[in-house]
């Protein structure tokens, strides 16, 4: 079975640039508070380093 992130955006995406937003809605996050589970695979890593800044990312097995 593969990992799971937990990813929570924590910060705002008023102020990013289009393409950190763009990635925010990627990752199927909206709003501050938000949490989504994805499977920990190459894209997902690197979505989440890209917006590293703005969430926080938790390994759940």
């Amino acid at each position: 079975m593969m990992a799971t992130l937990r990813v929570t955006q924590i910060k705002s995406k008023v102020s990013e640039k289009q393409n950190q937003r763009d990635t925010l809605r990627s990752l199927g996050l909206k709003r501050i508070g938000q949490t989504v589970e994805r499977e920990d695979d190459a894209q997902t890593r690197g979505y989440v380093r890209a917006v590293a800044h703005l969430v926080k990312v938790e390994e759940i097995d």
